[in-house]
């Protein structure tokens, strides 16, 4: 095997001493390394056994991409208002790489959360949470044991009955029961369909903590009325809801100790009298 002479060895030593010789060469083996997986890949798109073999790092991936996005930004022929591949454009789905906030599902949906309500706030404290009534003569109270309609009849029977039920738990069912008794009086159409929205959403809705129930058939009507919903929207529904109060709280109530002892309080205040 033939020998260098010793000229040739101390200029091969101090050529590849020299550390921007391999920093010239690397970006030349990596863009082969990557033409020739290119390559192998257009040749296997035909096989479905083939499986791509580029396994980029996370460096070499996020290079990558930063140089795609300003390509793409600067393409020729791109209107202004279009965004290219690497923007974070309006019309981009909810599956984007970027995961951005500016995906169009979530723009239509931000623009629904922030469309004009009619004042919900002050709608929502308009429906009657409880009712300014005259103490209770001791003929009314008396009169609330002979049927359930006397007793809804008068405020302070409803308010009675409403504390009845609070210590049941199922106070939302008069609350809903007196909430559709006031939209009835509503005669504006965007007051009824605002009103109509937070009703369904405080008592209709099954996310909301103070659902009625309701069967599955009632809660149909009202999913499809809801696209316009008028002020009788839930009517099905409210008397549904009576007719539970009647026959399940109702019976009840009367052997309570809130009805057995507002009518010993008054009793006793008649025999005084």
């Amino acid at each position: 095997m033939p020998q260098l002479s010793q000229d040739n060895q101390e200029w091969l030593q101090k050529l590849f001493s020299r550390p921007s010789i391999w920093t010239q060469f690397l970006p030349l083996f990596r863009a082969q390394r990557y033409n020739a997986d290119i390559h192998q890949i257009t040749e296997n798109e035909g096989d479905p056994r083939a499986v791509p073999d580029i396994k980029p790092m996370g460096s070499e991936r996020m290079e990558m991409r930063k140089r795609q996005m300003p390509v793409a930004q600067d393409a020729p022929g791109a209107a202004p208002g279009q965004p290219g591949a690497g923007s974070r454009g309006s019309n981009a789905c909810c599956f984007c790489w970027c995961c951005c906030c500016s995906c169009s599902c979530l723009t239509v949906r931000n623009q629904e959360d922030q469309r004009p309500t009619i004042g919900s706030h002050e709608l929502r404290a308009d429906l009657p949470t409880w009712e300014e009534s005259p103490a209770p003569t001791l003929e009314e109270v008396n009169a609330w044991a002979q049927s359930f309609d006397k007793l809804m009849v008068t405020p302070a029977g409803r308010n009675a009955f409403r504390e009845f039920l609070r210590t049941e738990f199922s106070e939302e069912n008069m609350l809903f029961w007196m909430a559709c008794e006031e939209l009835k009086k509503e005669a504006n159409k965007n007051i009824i369909e605002e009103k109509a929205r937070i009703i369904y959403e405080d008592y209709i809705s099954i996310l909301s903590p103070k659902e009625v129930s309701l069967d599955s058939r009632v809660r149909e009507v009202i999913n499809r009325n809801m696209v316009e919903p008028s002020q009788h929207i839930f009517d099905d529904a409210q008397l549904q809801i009576y007719t539970l109060m009647h026959r399940d709280s109702y019976p009840r109530f009367m052997n309570s100790a809130v009805y057995k002892d507002l009518l010993q309080s008054l009793s006793e205040k008649s025999i005084e009298a």
